[in-house]
């Protein structure tokens, strides 16, 4: 292991994503200094480990000092988590990535202790540290995008699981399915998601997924920006659309208040810009929560797409 000449307490995380690899330094303050982005390289592990390799050289030389003097905590957040039994990659839909010891080999590259979690875990942290969440005991972050993933961070740690997978609800699936004798409306037993199962909640109100269900109703295909944008112009069909979205995610959601009953709820990824979420939810969630008092607490994300890589920062062991 290399040792640090001079203590800071700088940060250094890294968001590994799936298309795109994004590392930041974040001073103690939260305040950023430098940020870097390169493209995932795909289907290639070994070139993954070197990407990161230099994005975090490249970090580390930009401070005031240098990269000779310094030696810098990271944090990374990953599309999957680590088994707490193998230590390897599992759950990752960047699939060159499971059943790889990622924390070994990031280790042996960069000469220092890594912290990794879940990306999801990490929007969470992120929030509850100093975004939206932030004061908040308990805060669950559901990130809305390609796929549905989710962290639950209390008095400011990432409760994580012995098996790793700690408020992961993406895979669980959707409350309270309705029937339809409608095809194309029926609930049961859902779409056949990527893990094999049928009706995970990802199938219903990821981005994909919204999409999916305007194209099982109607044959149209659309991108879920474009289903929002016709919805605000008025559009019938793309109003249904989404009032069907809104009411599937309220169930999801309640489904968690009823187990956790966390503080906020702080919403991610791409469909965490539509603003109508923040107003129908909460009603929509008040008959599925088993108390008397349902109001419930959702906000949209402080730190948007930083979230991910930010929560990584503040992951880092100092």
């Amino acid at each position: 292991m290399r040792t640090a000449h001079h203590v800071i307490s700088d940060r250094i995380g890294v968001d590994l994503g799936g298309t795109k690899i994004e590392a930041i330094r974040m001073a103690p303050d939260g305040s950023i200094s430098a940020r870097h982005r390169v493209a995932s390289p795909q289907h290639d592990y070994a070139a993954t480990i070197a990407a990161i390799q230099n994005l975090v050289d490249r970090l580390e030389a930009d401070g005031p000092i240098g990269a000779s003097h310094n030696i810098i905590p990271v944090g990374i957040g990953i599309p999957g988590s680590l088994s707490k039994r193998t230590g390897r990659v599992h759950n990752a839909n960047s699939t060159w990535l499971n059943g790889r010891d990622l924390r070994a080999d990031v280790i042996a590259a960069l000469g220092r202790v890594v912290s990794i979690a879940n990306d999801a875990n990490c929007f969470a942290l992120s929030e509850a540290t100093d975004g939206a969440g932030a004061g908040a005991a308990t805060v669950l972050g559901v990130i809305l995008g390609t796929g549905t993933g989710s962290g639950i961070v209390v008095n400011g740690r990432i409760v994580d699981g012995p098996l790793g997978i700690g408020g992961e609800i993406g895979h669980n699936p959707l409350p309270w399915p309705k029937p339809d004798v409608k095809p194309e409306l029926n609930e049961v037993p859902g779409p056949q998601c990527w893990c094999g199962r049928f009706g995970c909640l990802e199938t219903w109100v990821s981005g994909p997924g919204l999409s999916a269900d305007l194209a099982r109703v109607t044959g149209a295909r659309s991108t879920s920006e474009a289903i929002a944008a016709a919805a605000a112009s008025g559009d019938g069909v793309a109003i249904a659309t989404l009032d069907r979205h809104a009411g599937r995610l309220a169930r999801g959601l309640a489904h968690v208040v009823n187990i956790v009953d966390p503080d906020v709820i702080v919403l991610g990824g791409g469909l965490s810009n539509f603003p109508h979420l923040y107003e129908a939810l909460p009603k929509l969630m008040s008959g599925y929560i088993f108390s008397d008092d349902a109001n419930v607490d959702i906000r949209p994300p402080k730190w948007g797409d930083a979230s991910g890589v930010r929560g990584a920062a503040w992951l880092a062991e100092i």
